[in-house]
């Protein structure tokens, strides 16, 4: 199956010549007209293989064109960032996601349409007369896309309607009761375990493959098993899914290996003199490719505007620990996070007061911590009132004077060989995305190893170490006993230390990617840490202590540190309640149940009335 992703979304317009493009635009339907559905048709290996490649799309990356939508540091509502992007109202402070139930829920219609296409591909590739590993190889393709939509469906919504095969649109089917989470998740793990015996192709990273099903099956196994155990407290289940988590990675680690720097995974261009592709890169499984002029996206202008976006928080600023392998409160390094204040010039105004120009430098701070930390973020804080332009290797500017409402502004996603336009125009960012890879496994990895209670330091050499390493951590002592006994007393999870820094772990190397602390946090059953009045620490930002005083009236700080949950227009506040671990369905939906004489379709608990 030689087409990449980046090719996979092009060919759209050409699948829509086979299918019939103006039937698919209005019904979404797709595949669905009578030439698709044909058997004929799918005898033709061609069309079997468009239809897989529209699958494709479903990997979002960094976005498409001027779409600034994606999981990779816009997705806000978590501990890492404490603002979002609000249409009509630039950043505000980052509440739930939903504070009423919808008429309609996106995440519900999006993964239906793309199951009926996967049950589509699965029943006509059955009955064709290709050769069994050929069939086999596009009927696990679709199950494996299959299983991403179920699992995104009941992380989001906890029981739905399973669907294995093609409904009429006159169906009862199309009806159907809500199927226990469980039993659909156990569905899923079927479909995933096809997929890995199935596909035929390995891993050439920008095509499915099945590495890229067993990272994907190591990815939502992990999610299943610390349901089950903090949320079911059924143990046997979790067990079982956690050992699924190492069969899936034991599959994959030892194929693969990291990259040199930490930063490469994230901004790395195609066909650009000076710059990493993405696809030669060792440590990616799968990966979206972009190439200037023909596919691009806006991810890097969001970060290179004039507007201030979101930033990291200091709960996220701190969770890094220090070179000497220490965290915060136990490190033997300088633990201060005040910047110098960098004073180039005075202004005065008409009535003859002065007030000096400057920036922030915090390079001295970074220089002491998990090296992660400094290619994340920029060596300069950006707030209202006080901006920061970075500067690329030409030595010109590639951003705007770009500030954020914490003041630590993210610079790991740019490229500094792009240019100012390539950085700031809408849809001229080509920097490519990293959807699995390496890191991601080994966190898998020595997350289920020690929830099973079987981690070993070799496990901790062989999938820890490496990424210490990478990050300029010392691992002289770096041992499963001194995981350990760390104990560090920032740890409010109720964990063993040694789990605290797994999940540190996990939480530093994968910092502001495809909204995973958000699911960790809902899988941990830990979303009650995001209630600003129980936890009001995760709304502070950068520390602008040694900042003059009227260098920051733009700005609400609390005990020196920027609040981002307080500004010029007041205070905001986050309240945790049980039922965010579930989102509501869409009200029409229920209504529609209702109108078919189906009255045990129910709304997700506490959304009711809503």
């Amino acid at each position: 199956m030689k087409t990449s992703i980046i090719t996979g979304i092009l060919a759209v317009a050409a699948i829509g010549t086979l299918t019939g493009c103006n039937d698919f635009l209005d019904r979404n339907r797709f595949p669905e007209d009578t030439i698709v559905d044909s058997p004929q048709a799918w005898e033709s290996e061609p069309l079997v293989k468009a239809e897989c490649e529209a699958f494709y799309n479903e990997y979002t990356g960094y976005g498409n064109g001027a779409s600034w939508v994606n999981n990779f540091v816009y997705r806000s509502i978590s501990d890492d960032q404490c603002a979002k992007m609000q249409s009509g109202s630039g950043i505000i402070f980052a509440t739930w996601e939903y504070q009423y139930a919808p008429t309609s829920n996106s995440i519900w219609d999006a993964a239906y349409q793309v199951i009926r296409r996967c049950n589509t591909v699965i029943t006509n590739v059955m009955k064709n007369t290709m050769e069994t590993p050929v069939k086999a190889n596009y009927v696990g393709i679709a199950r494996m896309n299959r299983a991403y939509q179920y699992w995104s469906l009941v992380r989001s919504f906890g029981d739905v309607c399973w669907v294995n095969n093609v409904l009429a649109l006159d169906s009862a089917g199309l009806y159907g009761p809500r199927v226990d989470r469980n039993i659909v998740m156990d569905s899923v793990l079927a479909d995933l375990d096809f997929a890995v015996a199935n596909i035929a192709q390995k891993s050439n990273k920008i095509e499915f493959s099945r590495d890229m099903a067993n990272a994907m099956k190591s990815q939502i196994c992990l999610f299943e098993a610390a349901y089950a155990r903090y949320h079911d407290n059924d143990e046997a289940r979790a067990r079982k899914y956690y050992g699924e988590v190492v069969k899936a990675c034991d599959a994959v680690k030892d194929s693969y290996t990291l990259a040199p720097t930490y930063r490469q995974n994230y901004n790395s261009m195609r066909g650009v003199q000076g710059a990493l592709n993405l696809q030669d890169n060792p440590e990616m499984i799968f990966c979206k490719t972009y190439i200037q002029g023909i596919l691009g996206h806006s991810m890097i202008k969001y970060l290179s505007s004039k507007t201030p976006v979101c930033g990291m928080t200091k709960d996220a600023f701190d969770a890094y620990l220090f070179k000497d392998g220490k965290p915060l409160a136990l490190t033997s390094e300088n633990t201060g996070d005040a910047g110098k204040w960098i004073k180039t010039g005075e202004e005065t105004d008409i009535n003859g007061n002065v007030t000096e120009i400057g920036y922030v430098d915090i390079s001295d701070v970074l220089a002491v911590r998990d090296g992660r930390l400094a290619q994340t973020i920029d060596p300069a804080l950006g707030f209202t009132g006080v901006t920061n332009t970075r500067v690329g290797t030409t030595g010109k500017p590639i951003s705007d004077p770009i500030a954020s409402n914490t003041g630590y502004t993210i610079m790991k996603y740019v490229n500094p060989v792009m240019t100012y336009d390539q950085c700031t125009n809408d849809g001229s960012n080509a920097v490519c995305a990293p959807i699995y890879w390496l890191s991601n496994v080994y966190l898998d990895y020595l997350e289920a190893r020690a929830e099973l209670g079987e981690l070993t330091d070799d496990d901790i050499t062989k999938c820890m170490k490496p990424l210490w390493d990478r990050a300029g951590i010392d691992t002289s002592a770096l041992s499963k006993s001194y995981l350990d006994n760390m104990n560090d007393p920032a740890n409010n999870m109720g964990v063993s230390s040694l789990l605290w820094e797994i999940r540190r772990c996990r939480r530093c190397e994968l910092m502001f990617d495809n909204y995973t602390r958000y699911w960790d946090l809902v899988r941990w059953h830990k979303l009650d840490l995001l209630d600003t009045v129980e936890h009001p620490e995760i709304a502070l930002g950068a520390n602008l202590s040694n900042v003059p005083a009227a260098n920051t009236s733009g700005v609400v700080l609390t005990g020196g540190y920027i609040d981002g949950a307080k500004n010029a227009a007041g205070t905001s506040v986050r309240r945790f309640e049980e039922r965010q671990y579930l989102s509501p369905l869409g009200t029409a939906l229920i209504t529609l149940y209702r109108d078919k004489g189906i009255n045990d379709f129910h709304q997700n608990p506490g959304w009711e009335g809503n």
